[in-house]
């Protein structure tokens, strides 16, 4: 018998926005999961994922290719190379925990350019100074009527990570904030 192989099909192929401020591209497939851990845990599972899980407000880290972004008390959201299987991964540190892969539950979004900030607080009412939002932070927020997960990877490239299922919503409300950081 022959094993099943599922295709993921990006929730936003062909899609293409943006401005001469703002460019507009989906992310490549990840993997993805979301991990909760109390704090005498952390050790073993930085330990075993390859990367030190950030502990405080708006932290994210990055190791062996794996990031992780700190949404919570005791909760992150780990992005890595399509494949990755963080489930496992996590299962080698023999501590308590949660590891819940949601692959295939997100998309993200790259949000670049001088006018990138400008496109995201179009919908977004985040604080995107570098004073508030530095490079490498990350925060669980609302965009239009929906909750992302937002990364700032560079000084005007950011990530947004949102649901399958409102990617179209998504990636049309940038193309409209995009279009406002252009005037």
């Amino acid at each position: 018998m022959s094993e099943l192989e599922t295709m993921r099909r990006s929730a936003t192929a062909g899609f293409h926005g943006g401005s001469s401020a703002v460019s507009l591209t989906t992310a490549p497939n990840a993997a993805r999961a979301s991990l909760r851990a109390y704090p005498d845990a952390i050790a073993a599972l930085s330990s075993a994922l390859g990367v030190s899980l950030p502990t405080k407000p708006k932290a994210s880290a990055t190791g062996s290719g794996i990031t992780a972004l700190w949404l919570g008390p005791e909760e992150w959201l780990l992005i890595g190379p399509d494949g990755t299987d963080f489930v496992a991964l996590a299962a080698k540190a023999s501590v308590f925990h949660t590891a819940v892969d949601i692959s295939h539950r997100n998309i993200a979004i790259m949000v670049s350019g001088p006018g990138a900030k400008v496109a995201i607080n179009s919908a977004c009412p985040h604080d995107l100074t570098q004073a508030s939002f530095p490079v490498d932070a990350c925060s669980r927020t609302v965009f239009g009527k929906m909750e992302i997960v937002l990364h700032r990877e560079s000084e005007d490239t950011y990530r947004v990570e949102c649901w399958r299922s409102f990617a179209d919503y998504c990636f049309g409300m940038l193309c409209e904030g995009a279009a406002d950081a252009a005037l």
